[in-house]
């Protein structure tokens, strides 16, 4: 794996413990948090409506289908 041996992880997985142990357990605590709070989310989701209904739309006034007329006066 990367010309890295087993004894050269171990070192490494040392050294990481000794430098980041003490905030490694507020990581994870956060970490388990935020995965709580999305499981928590995708169960709460709403439910769909039926597909029965149809979506509400919201009400415009009524619009002329009628197009103004033109006057005739004017043609002189």
């Amino acid at each position: 794996m990367f010309g890295i041996g087993t004894t050269e992880l171990i070192v490494i997985c040392i050294l990481a413990l000794i430098l980041f142990g003490n905030r490694l357990p507020s990581v994870m605590r956060s970490l388990g948090q935020g995965i709580t709070e999305f499981k928590k989310g995708l169960r709460e989701e709403e439910p769909s409506p039926p597909a029965s209904q149809e979506p509400v739309r919201s009400q415009e006034p009524a619009r002329s289908s009628q197009q103004p007329a033109t006057s005739a006066k004017n043609a002189d």
